[in-house]
């Protein structure tokens, strides 16, 4: 008697755990719908939509490339630095995080140049590098020859606080938030 209703616990357990699943994976769909929605019909809302889909826990695909392309549309620099951040941090993201990084270095501010060299794990030193320095933006190019100084190689603060330096993700420059 005691193995039948220890079995039906184990199942009545396992059914429950598969029913929490499912609401917590319809919940995220109803969440991607409404993010994908916002991204569609709303100019400049990537940094909105990047928040909703952290609050939310995560997203489909498709609103991750609904974000993307939203970025890309209002060629906005804060949006491609966080999505580029994600998309380091997160495998298998569907999204060209070459082409988002390009887009803060190409069209981004010093502050958001910096903080994709502090930041990312591999990033594109020259190209950041040859943008800060034609600003002529003396305080950018002597925090960014600073930094490189101690890291010359250029590998973002992943690298530097497994390494044993510590330093800090850089938020976004105060501008330009569009929610």
């Amino acid at each position: 008697m005691n193995t039948q209703e220890s079995d039906q616990q184990k199942a009545q357990k396992q059914a429950a755990e598969q029913a929490l699943i499912e609401t917590r994976r319809e919940r995220l769909k109803s969440e991607s719908l409404r993010i994908i929605e916002i991204a569609s019909s709303e100019a400049n809302s990537a940094l909105k939509c990047i928040h909703q889909l952290s609050v939310a826990g995560g997203a489909t695909e498709a609103t991750y490339v609904a974000i993307e392309q939203r970025i890309v549309a209002d060629q906005d620099p804060a949006g491609a630095y966080h999505l580029a951040l994600l998309a380091q941090s997160t495998p298998d993201l569907p999204v060209d995080a070459r082409q988002l990084i390009e887009l803060v270095v190409n069209k981004g501010d010093n502050q958001q140049r910096l903080a994709l060299l502090k930041n990312l794990p591999l990033p594109p030193v020259d190209m950041i590098k040859e943008q800060i320095l034609a600003s002529d933006d003396g305080d950018a190019i002597g925090q960014m020859n600073a930094y490189l100084q101690i890291n010359p190689e250029g590998y973002g603060s992943h690298h530097m606080v497994t390494s044993g330096h510590s330093d800090q993700i850089v938020p976004l420059s105060p501008g330009n938030r569009n929610n």
